[in-house]
């Protein structure tokens, strides 16, 4: 893996980035790279893995997340993976939520650098793709320097190509998931000395990443960046990152761009008999500030939920938004 494989990212959010999500992202940055949700390695390997890691090849390069703590299995479903034509296999080491303390993985192997290790030295010997890991600083009540430190020492040992580091504990007890995306503060000198102290390892940086001088403020210190809800609550942020970060022009010119290029995408879906909802449940960020924002996210609830809903109502929701260069900035 390079450095520059790492430059900027979308991060794996539960319920948001599915495949769907996914090409309204790549529509929108060549260079980004992709997450799927996080999938368990029991899914992958007993489940329906269309249904479950399907995408399409408009999503390269795109990583699939997995969860886990067993070594075998986690290389059983990393080698699926790999196999399924995924660009990099993530094991997370950061969710808090109560399913993944239920089945101690997540962010509690935050407590198991050792094990996080051997998890990643099987998965490696099963591919050849790369092999990384998002993480948390620590847990509870450790020490984020001591933590943080335990588990890269063990996963550069297994020869992980890459660290994402959330830069905020999580907290197992007391916080719900949303919280733990929130309050714990951000500490992000930590990743900054961890990158000091390991300059020859990739690691990137996630958690409060928001406008796009705070993306070049971080990559002064390290190698990529990980936006998450705010590529979700504002997707045409990335329409930013392949000028600022790359020096390429962006794949469209704007939102509207986006979407006639994502209209051939939702027409295949609702050929197999799949609902519009799918798509323009990720679309509801779109438009900031323009005149007509608010009517473009009404028409979505009203008009584009219903399983008969097709191209049609999305046009017409799309109709609502001034197309006006200066619009958005006189409504500002």
């Amino acid at each position: 893996m390079k450095a520059e494989d790492l430059t900027f990212s979308v991060a794996p959010m539960m319920d948001w980035t599915d495949r769907h999500c996914r090409v309204v992202h790549r529509l929108m940055s060549r260079r980004a790279r992709l997450y799927t949700e996080m999938v368990t390695a029991q899914a992958v390997i007993r489940g329906d893995r269309n249904r479950l890691i399907g995408f399409d090849a408009v999503e390269h390069p795109v990583a699939l997340q997995l969860g886990g703590n067993d070594p075998a299995l986690l290389a059983q479903a990393a080698k699926i993976g790999a196999d399924f034509g995924y660009d990099e296999i993530n094991l997370n080491c950061g969710c808090p939520s109560d399913r993944v303390q239920g089945g101690a993985f997540g962010a509690c192997l935050m407590r198991e650098p050792e094990l996080v290790g051997a998890c990643v030295a099987a998965m490696k010997a099963a591919v050849s793709i790369p092999v990384t890991v998002k993480c948390r600083i620590g847990v509870d009540d450790q020490d984020p320097e001591a933590a943080l430190d335990a588990l890269t020492a063990s996963v550069r040992a297994a020869g992980v190509d890459a660290l994402v580091v959330h830069a905020r504990k999580a907290w197992l007890q007391g916080l719900s998931p949303k919280e733990n995306r929130e309050i714990p503060p951000l500490d992000y000198e930590r990743a900054y000395r961890l990158k000091a102290a390991n300059p020859d390892l990739i690691v990137a940086i996630n958690g409060g990443i928001r406008a796009p001088a705070e993306w070049q403020e971080h990559l002064a210190h390290l190698d990529g960046v990980m936006i998450g809800r705010e590529a979700y609550q504002n997707p045409e942020i990335l329409l930013q990152a392949d000028p600022l970060l790359f020096g390429e022009a962006a794949p469209v010119a704007d939102a509207f761009a986006m979407l006639e290029a994502l209209e051939p995408h939702i027409a295949a879906h609702l050929e197999k008999g799949g609902r519009l909802h799918a798509f323009t449940r990720h679309l509801v960020g779109l438009f900031p500030g323009r005149p007509g924002a608010r009517l473009f996210r009404r028409h979505l609830a009203e008009h584009c939920v219903s399983a008969e809903a097709g191209l049609a109502d999305l046009r017409a929701a799309v109709a609502h938004v001034s197309r006006y260069e200066g619009a958005a900035a006189a409504a500002a």
